[in-house]
């Protein structure tokens, strides 16, 4: 794939627009409550960094993946949750609080985890040194600047700024939700043959993955005595990945379009099962039984 200026500029200036909402929809308060109700944080984190790259890992070897493939797979297991997961968990009336402290966490901790993952799965799949553009080191670097840095600053607008971070909150997730739809435009007309050609496979193992982990999530959190709405929050960060945040490292960062693909169909499929999640939990489930459960009914002040 030749490098064009919308590879190279306009997807991480992307993906740093996103990420600094993410920072302004976010507050120190969310980082403290993992002290202050400690198991569904680290119940929730755990399921993220422990349960899907295995998962991934497994379900790439199961499908018999090529190499290319099998690592843009565990690099959408690798990845965070994000903004999707915490509207999917608001509208299923999951608790919202733990899900954009999940977040939070998740952000934080992947900046290192994803670069370790990638270079494990590169290394094991075997792919070619010459179809990746950066080094290991340079890799960190790249992916420190597109998601810790602006995530940060988000944060520090919306603590020094808060009036500011109010205003802006609107203009920016209507901006992330139109970008991520352009990011995902790009990639499937970018990958429009190898699409085309491979849908079924591609939807076949990143459905699995999007399903198992959900499953699994909501599975971990009821052995842990957690209650419905931190079990439906959990299982919705597990199994909905920043598509985006896998589409841009992919493509911007490895160079290596092809490994795009995955995230790509992932990022359709996985608003299927968003949107049954919602569906079930938002619409059909009765609301007294999510309702007044969770870290968010505990933490949340009245009015607020």
């Amino acid at each position: 794939m030749e490098e064009s200026v919308f590879i190279a500029v306009v997807l991480p200036v992307s993906l740093i627009i996103i990420m600094i909402g993410l920072g302004m929809s976010l507050s120190i308060r969310d980082f403290r409550r993992v002290v202050q109700f400690p198991r569904a944080a680290f119940v929730g984190l755990g399921s993220q960094l422990l349960v899907l790259p295995p998962v991934g890992f497994a379900l790439a070897h199961l499908f018999g993946l090529p190499a290319a493939w099998a690592v843009g797979l565990m690099l959408i297991a690798a990845c965070p949750g994000g903004p999707t997961s915490n509207l999917i968990t608001f509208v299923a009336r999951g608790d919202t609080a733990l899900s954009i402290t999940l977040t939070a966490l998740s952000s934080v901790v992947t900046v290192v985890t994803i670069p370790l993952i990638l270079a494990l799965s590169i290394a094991h799949f075997g792919v070619e040194a010459h179809a990746i553009r950066s080094p290991v080191g340079e890799i960190v670097l790249q992916i420190v600047a597109i998601t810790a840095i602006p995530v940060a600053l988000g944060l520090a607008v919306r603590h020094f700024r808060p009036g500011v971070a109010d205003r802006l909150r609107g203009v920016v997730r209507a901006a992330s939700a139109a970008i991520f739809l352009l990011v995902l435009a790009a990639v499937i007309v970018d990958q429009r043959q190898v699409l085309f050609d491979h849908f079924v496979a591609l939807s076949g193992v990143t459905a699995a993955l999007n399903v198992a982990t959900m499953g699994l999530g909501f599975l971990i959190a009821r052995l842990f005595l957690l209650d419905l709405r931190q079990s439906v929050t959990i299982s919705i960060e597990s199994g909905i990945q920043n598509g985006t945040l896998a589409i841009v490292i992919a493509m911007s960062i490895l160079g290596a379009g092809e490994m795009a693909v995955p995230a790509g169909v992932y990022s359709l499929l996985m608003f299927v099962s968003g949107g049954l999640v919602m569906a079930y939990f938002g619409l059909v489930r009765a609301p007294g039984e999510l309702e007044g459960e969770g870290v968010e009914a505990e933490v949340t002040p009245a009015g607020g």
